[in-house]
């Protein structure tokens, strides 16, 4: 296979090109670079909402290029090898420029793309650049085409290299303005919706839809940047590009169209005969998009939730939000008739919605800045999360938690989640949460939270924690894995912990881990918890008895990974040491076992070389003990002895 099809995992502005094997024939590298061309061609009929002069000197430029490659198909059968060369040096090209149209025609990333689109240009420059060097040391003498042919490459060469490839200047006008607003609202100042109007126009966002695929994919951005420990400069500006198309979604657009659902689907626009003639839509608030709690009306007749139109007229706005007009009087008369309508409904309906959406926000606030989250623990915030945790709503347990997590990360808030109980409620998430995502998320809470020594008592104290724990590795996702066995790390620290986490039956499921998996992650984090185990006399029990010792030579012997090494030789140096002599001759018959250790003393970590020299010792010792000619005391008193199974 040549051709790999960006698929929903590659990211945004990345490229990662396919190059074509060596033993490729000519006729399957040219109908590739021919089919490559086609869909680079195929994107003609799609918007572009940036760099749109660019786009459309490629399809030109591509169109060309495919005249040639199709005329070198159909009249040459037999390629020397440096053509072959040539054109496989023109496919990764091909496929960069693929990837650079399908970014500038993504749905939902219109606005990112408005900002990168002076680097997007670049881009465009970049691989042009590199596709013209290539045409250009093309042996064209070697194959038999037409002299059209030739001098169409000739001309391709020519424009590549003379095109400037530039951000558009409405693009770059585009920018200007949506700085500026960006700068407007961190300034604490209503933009113009005018200007607002004008740049979701220029992106072609007509539709709340819209705006929410740019809100969602901001907001996976944000999420990846975090997790790839992004820099904090784009984080701050995705942060703040995110806040605009939420406003933009919440203000600039009458009515939502959720492509038939509403609200995840939580409830129907009828759901009873009392509501059958009201289309729920008129409950929510313009601006927030949400139920309404408190509805109360302006002079110009439209309804909002007080809370939410106290802030946008504190912000200074005169103006219905809804309709623009300047408003005669900003006072707010309550809508009691609408919120008897709000109440009975989300009464007959069991509409979370309210809830749920607090903890969304909550989450997506503790994520995006240190800040946020210091504002939110003294707000009192985590007391209310907490409770929501015991809410019979799976969205809304799974925000809450997700919460939490990142309050948990900050130093006030671990004694703040431990004072309200939160630690019991936050097992109990662990053990009976209503989706998978929420039981990983508190495993990941409880181990943000054993950093602080009581809690790590605290914690284990619970019966249902560390079984829970367990549980969790059991799931097939390694992530979910991964997040119960750091936990389980962070509560090993706590020397009462220890015995609980022996008694859980994890020996079993981390040598199995050992066995099968191939994550590098997995193996480290499993052999942590096994290399704290096997510090004690019972923990070492418990993994001879189920095959550990050969496991720990292999895994010695072929790992490649210098922290893995480590907890092997740690864990040998323990089972050696609490095992007794049967270990030890075990060990002594394993030549391998022998290169391993030698091999710590030079390339592993301190820690590593130590300990290996200390294992090799033994084994000397014990070698000569048992050698006729040897009369060296052992090492290990005779007492100390675990039978080996």
């Amino acid at each position: 296979m040549i051709q790999n099809k960006s698929g929903s995992g590659r990211r945004i502005l990345t490229y990662p090109v396919i190059h074509p094997c060596d033993s490729i024939s000519p006729l399957t590298l040219l109908d590739s670079l021919i089919d490559l061309g086609g869909d680079i061609c195929s994107c003609k009929s799609k918007f572009f909402s940036v760099n749109k002069r660019n786009a459309r000197e490629t399809f030109r430029q591509i169109t060309n290029l495919l005249i040639f490659f199709r005329e070198i198909r159909d009249t040459e059968s037999d390629l020397p090898d440096s053509v072959i060369l040539s054109l496989s040096e023109l496919h990764p090209s091909l496929q960069k420029i693929r990837y650079l149209l399908e970014d500038c025609t993504r749905n939902g990333a219109r606005a990112w793309m408005l900002l990168n689109s002076d680097r997007v240009a670049n881009r465009f420059r970049i691989v042009f650049r590199g596709l013209a060097t290539s045409l250009d040391v093309f042996p064209l003498s070697t194959v038999v085409i037409s002299n059209e042919a030739k001098d169409l490459v000739e001309l391709i060469v020519r424009q590549a290299r003379k095109a400037a490839f530039e951000p558009d200047p409405e693009d770059e006008k585009a920018v200007q303005d949506l700085m500026r607003i960006l700068n407007h609202f961190e300034e604490g100042n209503a933009p113009d919706p005018i200007e607002i109007r004008w740049i979701l126009n220029h992106l072609g966002i007509h539709e709340w839809s819209s705006c929410n695929k740019e809100v969602k994919f901001l907001d996976s951005e944000i999420g990846s940047e975090f997790s790839n420990g992004g820099k904090e400069r784009k984080l701050e500006l995705l942060s703040s590009l995110m806040g605009f198309m939420i406003y933009c979604r919440r203000v600039m657009f009458d009515s939502v169209d959720f492509e038939s659902q509403h609200l995840n689907g939580q409830y129907n626009n009828s759901s009873s005969e009392g509501f059958k003639g009201i289309n729920v839509d008129d409950l929510k608030c313009p601006i927030s998009l949400e139920m309404m709690s408190d509805p109360v009306t302006l002079s110009s007749g439209h309804t909002y939730d007080r809370c939410s139109i106290l802030k946008w007229l504190s912000s200074g706005s005169t103006t219905c939000p809804k309709t623009g007009e300047k408003l005669t009087s900003t006072g707010l008369v309550p809508n009691l008739v609408l919120k008897r309508m709000i109440q009975q409904y989300c009464a007959e309906n069991s509409v979370p919605i309210v809830m749920n959406k607090a903890a969304f926000e909550a989450w997506v606030l503790t994520k995006t800045s240190i800040f946020n989250r210091s504002c939110l623990v003294e707000s009192g915030t985590i007391s209310l999360l907490l409770k929501l945790l015991l809410f019979e709503d799976p969205n809304t347990q799974e925000n809450s938690i997700a919460a939490l997590l990142n309050l948990s990360k900050h130093s006030k808030g671990k004694g703040v989640m431990a004072e309200n109980g939160g630690l019991d409620l936050i097992v109990h998430a662990l053990r009976k949460g209503l989706k998978i995502e929420t039981e990983q998320h508190a495993a990941v809470t409880l181990f943000y939270l054993a950093s602080v020594e009581e809690n790590r008592a605290l914690i284990g104290e619970n019966p249902d924690a560390i079984p829970g724990l367990v549980d969790l590795i059991k799931n097939e996702n390694h992530h979910y894995k991964r997040n119960a066995l750091i936990a389980i790390s962070g509560l090993l620290v706590h020397p009462r912990n220890y015995w609980r986490v022996l008694a859980s039956g994890v020996v079993p499921l981390l040598l199995n881990l050992l066995r099968d998996s191939e994550r590098e992650d997995l193996i480290t984090d499993s052999l942590a918890i096994l290399a704290t185990l096997a510090e004690k006399i019972d923990g070492t029990v418990f993994i001879l008895h189920r095959g550990g010792l050969q496991l720990l030579v292999e895994i010695l012997n072929t790992s490649t990974s210098k922290t893995t090494k480590e907890y092997c030789v740690s864990m040998l140096l323990a089972l050696c040491v609490n095992g007794g002599l049967n270990v030890v001759a075990r060990l002594v018959k394993i030549p391998s076992l022998r290169r391993s250790l030698y091999s710590q003393l030079s390339e592993g970590t301190s820690r590593a070389r130590k300990k290996a020299h200390a294992i090799i010792k033994i084994l000397h010792q014990f070698y000569e003990k048992n050698n006729p000619s040897a009369s060296v005391t052992p090492v290990l008193p005779q007492e100390r002895f675990v039978h080996v199974w």
